[in-house]
Order: C-alpha cells, then structure tokens, then sequence
C-alpha cells in the first residue's frame, strides 16, 4: 500500500511547451511610402498642385527608392490632370528615358505625351517636333496616335501613317475622316483583314491539352495579353515586333506560324487562320 502511495503522489511528467502563434508583423510604411500614399489621395482628390508637390519631393529625397518609375509617372499623370501640357510631356519624356523597361506604363506615356503635344500645336516649340518623331516609333498605335494630332494642323506629313493606321479595326474610322479632312483619298482597307485570324495554341508544361484561342486580326494586338515577359524577350530576339504583329500576318497565307515562344510554365505558337 505505501510503495502505491508514493507512487501516485509522485510528481507527473511535465507538460510539453506550446509553441506560441507566429505573428508576420505587417511591413512598416516608409517615410517615402507615406508621401507615396498621401500623394495618391490628393490626387484622387483633384488635388494637382499638391500631388505634384509631393511626388516631386519623393524624387528629391529618396533618389534610391524602389517605386520612383511609378512615381516620375504619376507625376507626369498629374501635371497632365492639371493641364500643365509642357510640363507633363517633359515628365512623361523623363520617365521614358529613366525607365525604359516598363512596358504597360511606357505605353500609357508615350499616347499620354502625344496628347499633351497635339493640344500643344502651334504654341510650344517641343509640340510639332515631337509628333513628328512619334511617326516612327516602333508601336502602330503610338505612330498613328501621332498622326491623328498631326492631321489636326492639316500636316501632310501623317498621311502615310494615317494609310497605314486604315487596316487597324480600333483605329481605321478616325483615320479615314483625318485623310479625307486634309483632301487625301482613304486606300482600301485590305480585304484579308475581314475572316481571318490570328490562332494562339498554347501547352501548359505537364498538361497533355493544348488552349486553343483564336483572335479577330483587327485585335492582334491582344496577343501580347498572353505573353509572359520571358516570352515576349524571345520575339523581339526573333526580330518580330508585336505590335507589328498585324502587318506581318495579312501578308502571310494562312496557316503560317508566325512565332513560337516558350518559358518555364508554358509554350505559346502563333499562326494565321
């Protein structure tokens, strides 16, 4: 009986420890976040002059912060907004300069200074020059953005661009009544661009099926909507142009593979229907 005493009055084995929940801490705001946040509500609050104010600080004080392609862009956005025309084409040209590898904001600021500049005809000596340069950029859309400002002025100098800017479906309206506002007779639009395609087969790595997707031609420019970067670096190593794309397929006979692209989850081929 004692033995069983001792026994069950001896001490019990200790609990095990409970590990306490990991909290991930949110990441603390910097100081130029926070300029970065309240510039972003003063101008969704019409607030220009402000919004300027601040992204320019931004560039100011901290030269080495990660998001300053965003910011140079939406301080050239926001002077833009105000309608300091010169001074948002020059920081839209600022922006392009810096920060050439940002595709879907470079875009948005080359039609975005071409607007700046064609309301600018005339009054700034930048203005004419720079849509002219716009006339050969590498992107359809920029050059016959350029063209549709110069048209404006009666500039003879955006009818081939104008002719050009006939076979694209978004573009192919406003272009033939800039041409036949200056007197130019409209070319026909080619007859390939009604019924044909553009046919993008895409295979997923592990997957056995094949996506299947078919674009009007009037809308090749989507194309790069599918694109992973790595991708879109191999056709511009291929020497094709995406935004080319429709120019290289109307000549082609059905059934051309235009390009075939690959990266680490996907393969992508593109051919005309």
């Amino acid at each position: 009986m004692f033995p069983f005493f001792l026994w069950a009055a001896g001490p019990t084995m200790p609990a095990l420890p409970v590990e306490p929940p990991v909290l991930i801490a949110p990441a603390k705001e910097t100081p130029a976040d926070g300029l970065f946040r309240q510039a972003k509500n003063l101008r969704y609050g019409q607030r220009w002059y402000e919004a300027a104010a601040l992204y320019r600080q931004i560039l100011r004080d901290y030269p080495t912060y990660s998001r300053l392609p965003e910011v140079r862009f939406w301080l050239a956005s926001t002077l833009e907004s105000d309608q300091r025309w010169d001074s948002a084409a020059d920081a839209y040209t600022e922006f392009l300069n810096l920060h050439p590898d940002q595709r879907l904001l470079g875009r948005e600021a080359k039609l975005n200074r071409i607007h700046c500049w064609g309301l600018r005809q005339g009054q700034s000596p930048q203005a004419t020059p720079g849509l002219l340069t716009g006339l050969d950029d590498p992107s359809d859309e920029v050059r016959v953005a350029a063209a549709l400002q110069l048209s404006k002025k009666g500039d003879r100098r955006a009818v081939e661009a104008l002719q050009k800017g006939l076979k694209t479906a978004t573009c192919s309206e406003p272009c033939r009544l800039a041409l036949l506002g200056m007197g130019v007779e409209p070319t026909a639009v080619a007859s390939t661009l009604n019924g044909r395609y553009l046919v993008l087969r895409i295979q997923e790595k592990g997957k056995p099926d094949t996506v299947t997707i078919r674009l009007a031609m009037g809308l090749a420019k989507a194309v790069a909507g599918y694109l992973s970067d790595a991708q879109i670096q191999q056709a511009r190593h291929k020497g094709i142009e995406l935004d080319r794309l429709m120019d290289i397929a109307l000549s082609a006979p059905k059934g051309t593979i235009l390009l075939s692209v690959d990266d680490k989850d996907s393969s992508i081929t593109i051919l005309t229907e």
